[in-house]
């Protein structure tokens, strides 16, 4: 555990770096949302470009994968929103909550790390994890907070949805990868030299940009905050879990890959779709600032966990060894 925390810690050093550097002004909202920008449509995509076109279709694509995530998932979406309508929230209220309960920081944080501590071999289930997260769930978000205000289905609905995923520069990215790969011709050396110079640029920068717009946030309503981050970084791993080792078993490795993702904390992303549709921001905020706070710990003690019940033993030489 120890051993494993000292190797996180310089990436959640990275985030307190920028937390200072935003809290300070010496780095301002402005300068926070043009990094995030940069990290977002430049720096991240081109890592995710270069990983998806030197993987086929067969190293990412994972039925067992996808339904024990997606069930472990439903799980914890769906018990977030038992409990907002318990409280008397309203659907997009709750849809939102339910959204910090299952919704990771994935592709800033999750991609970088995970694939630093646990080798090459994790880029794929990570990549399908994002996906999943990305299609499924950050449409029915969408689904669920024009559903309530309209009262009805309708095609414009589903065009918001469909528009949103073929901008998304995460999905282009992954998807002209995949397609790259499937001719199976190598990247050039100049442009893979390209694209490995500015994704490098994405680990620091996406850490970086995390803690900035952390500095921005706001601990209102403690308790919810506490709530959905006790979901989000104890009960979203745990019921991923079963999920991908017993009801639907996957290999170790992956199966290790994919709780360690489950186990990230709160996504910037649920916070601006928050603020976009004007639907609970603070608590998004909340719920992002404690559980990143949090995750120090949870992150590296479910790691630690993962690699003693999972991976020890099973890793050969092409992994970094837990």
């Amino acid at each position: 555990m120890i051993e494993i925390f000292f190797r996180t810690l310089p990436f959640f050093a990275l985030i307190g770096l920028g937390f200072w550097a935003g809290r300070t002004q010496f780095f301002s909202q402005e300068a926070t949302a043009y990094l995030t920008k940069f990290v977002f449509y430049f720096a991240l995509s081109a890592m995710l470009f270069r990983f998806a076109a030197n993987l086929s279709l067969a190293d990412i694509i994972d039925g067992r994968l996808i339904a024990g995530y997606l069930w472990g998932t439903a799980i914890v979406y769906g018990l977030a929103t038992l409990i907002g309508f318990i409280r008397k929230l309203n659907v997009a209220n709750a849809a939102v909550e339910a959204q910090c309960a299952v919704i990771g920081n994935v592709g800033f944080l999750g991609i970088p790390m995970l694939a630093a501590l646990l080798g090459d071999g994790a880029i794929g289930p990570v990549l399908l994890v994002l996906a999943v997260d990305l299609i499924v769930f950050s449409s029915l978000i969408v689904i669920l907070i024009t559903l309530s205000r309209e009262g009805h289905m309708s095609f414009s609905i589903l065009r918001i949805v469909g528009l949103g995923l073929i901008r998304n520069p995460m999905i282009v990215a992954i998807t002209l990868g995949l397609v790259w790969s499937i001719t199976e011709i190598p990247i050039p050396g100049p442009i893979d030299d390209f694209l490995s110079i500015l994704g490098a640029a994405a680990t620091p920068g996406a850490l970086f940009a995390i803690g900035a717009s952390l500095a921005s946030k706001s601990t209102e309503r403690f308790q919810v905050a506490a709530w959905l981050s006790f979901c989000k970084l104890i009960l979203h791993p745990t019921f991923v879990a079963f999920g991908v080792i017993v009801l639907f078993p996957i290999d170790p490795f992956s199966a290790a890959v994919v709780i360690a993702a489950a186990a990230l904390p709160v996504a910037g992303n649920v916070y601006i779709l928050a603020q976009h549709y004007n639907v609970a921001p603070q608590r998004a905020s909340a719920a992002i600032l404690l559980s990143t706070v949090a995750s120090i710990i949870t992150v590296s003690l479910a790691i630690a966990l993962v690699g003693d019940l999972l991976i020890d033993g099973v890793v050969d030489q092409e992994y970094i060894p837990l």
